[in-house]
């Protein structure tokens, strides 16, 4: 039985295009600042959203960790979404090891924060309280994409009010896919940026941090002193630039795709929100364990949850999604 896996799209595997650059990548340490296929990465992605440097990372958790930690000092605070990956979802590294405060605030419907509460949540300047020095947003949030002029306004609240802000853009070409703008007119609102390389843009492994060369210097020191310093990495840098030059439009098929899977599944009678990109929400409440269930019984990979998600991806083919709306056709006879 062949397996489709709709969890998330960091299950895609390297396609033989990305494995025969890889094979053939040049090397050296990166430690030493000596790997070409890894300083090209950087330069390169850094150059392409507006930035001075970049930081090639093991992981997205570990790119936004250094990025808080470049921004702020131990007993400083950062502003951020209750369901955001920074605060929620990345172990609390930020508390645990940069000893920084999260302020979290509830998430928007539209995937946004509400400037007014970013502006009530700062602290005054008073001993009393940590100093609130950033404000973290991520997008795509829950696949949904936040508007630029959006993005404008939370600029201007942070220069007025002395912030720095950091962008979680796992899938930062997602949304820019979905704007049809390129990624620059994302990024040139935000301080720094972490981009995920193995999400939707199908690498093995990485992320890149960019910002300015004093952030970037400041995390790169963090990187090493939290293990993420790694040698001949060029190998996984060249998966990188080869899902940057080859898997950007091809995003477009993946939200097209949820599109249609939603359409198709809310035509079943299932409860859908609204797609914007590359993740479809099914309303299943207390079903979600027997879907699980019986979808693991036809091939089909899910996580149970009540507010289940099915997420798109490059390994995942129309004609796939045809069988999984045949599997959840199957369930609803079931439970109707």
């Amino acid at each position: 039985m062949s397996v489709i896996d709709l969890r998330s799209d960091t299950v895609t595997q390297p396609t033989p295009a990305m494995l025969e650059v890889m094979a053939r990548a040049p090397t050296g340490d990166d430690v030493y600042g000596e790997d070409p296929t890894v300083n090209r990465l950087e330069a390169s992605l850094a150059e392409r959203l507006g930035f001075a440097r970049g930081l090639f990372v093991p992981s997205g958790t570990m790119s936004n960790l250094l990025g808080l930690m470049a921004h702020c000092a131990r007993g400083e605070e950062y502003i951020v979404g209750q369901q955001a990956h920074t605060y929620k979802y990345e172990g609390g590294g930020a508390a645990v090891l940069g000893s920084i405060q999260p302020q979290p605030l509830e998430v928007q419907a539209d995937g946004s924060l509400d400037l007014a509460q970013v502006v009530a949540a700062i602290k005054p300047d008073d001993f009393h309280f940590a100093r609130t020095r950033l404000l973290a947003l991520e997008n795509t949030m829950q696949g949904k994409v936040l508007p630029l002029g959006y993005l404008a306004q939370a600029r201007q609240v942070t220069r007025e009010h002395g912030l720095a802000l950091h962008l979680d853009g796992a899938r930062l070409y997602n949304a820019a896919v979905k704007l049809g703008v390129d990624p620059g007119e994302i990024t040139r609102h935000f301080d720094s940026v972490s981009v995920c390389l193995s999400k939707g843009l199908g690498a093995p492994v990485g992320s890149v941090l960019c910002g300015s060369a004093e952030l970037i210097g400041r995390a790169r020191r963090l990187r090493k002193m939290v293990g993420g310093g790694m040698r001949q990495a060029g190998i996984l840098a060249a998966a990188g630039l080869h899902a940057l030059d080859h898997h950007v439009q091809r995003l477009a098929d993946d939200h097209a795709n949820a599109q249609w899977l939603a359409a198709q599944l809310a035509g079943l009678g299932y409860g859908v929100e609204p797609v914007q990109t590359n993740m479809v929400y099914v309303d299943l409440g207390r079903h979600s364990a027997a879907l699980q269930a019986f979808a693991g019984e036809r091939g089909l990979k899910l996580t149970a949850a009540p507010r289940l998600r099915l997420v798109t991806h490059l390994d995942v083919s129309r004609s796939q999604l045809e069988q999984v709306v045949a599997i959840f056709a199957g369930f609803r006879s079931q439970i109707d």
